[in-house]
């Protein structure tokens, strides 16, 4: 069972079958899927499931914390499952991969006081951007 499986099961979520195929489509490493790439992979596994319950169990994971909504550019929101471990993005400026990365240090107490302009800093989110090895290489 995923990690993410597990998470649901955990808080009680009613399992029904589309939610775990959008969850199971959700698991792995690395997974920043749109929602129309979940909705085409979800297809694959139940023919049946509609986009739009596809849109509202993805919704329904972000509201529960389970998923994480990421926006690193102009391009549609994709869908993180690791919500649970801090982490940043590293995305390609060209093919707009996404690579989850664990940076060394706290990025909460790495900004200096006198540039908190009196904020209470609560979170931060950090995206690297760059040229994955297959766009450097074309």
């Amino acid at each position: 069972m995923s990690d993410l499986l597990e998470r649901l099961r955990g808080r009680g979520w009613r399992m029904t079958a589309q939610r775990r195929v959008v969850a199971e489509v959700l698991d792995g490493d690395h997974i920043h899927l749109t929602a129309d790439e979940v909705h085409a992979r979800a297809v694959a596994k139940l023919p049946e499931i509609s986009r739009a319950t596809v849109y509202n169990t993805l919704g329904e994971m972000v509201s529960l914390g389970e998923v994480i909504e990421v926006s690193t550019d102009r391009r549609a929101k994709r869908y993180d499952p690791n919500a649970h471990r801090p982490h940043q993005h590293l995305v390609c400026a060209q093919c707009g991969a996404i690579r989850d990365v664990h940076p060394v240090g706290d990025p909460l107490t790495d900004l200096p006081d006198s540039e908190r302009f009196g904020f209470t800093i609560s979170d931060v989110e950090v995206t690297y951007r760059g040229t994955c090895p297959h766009c450097a290489s074309a």
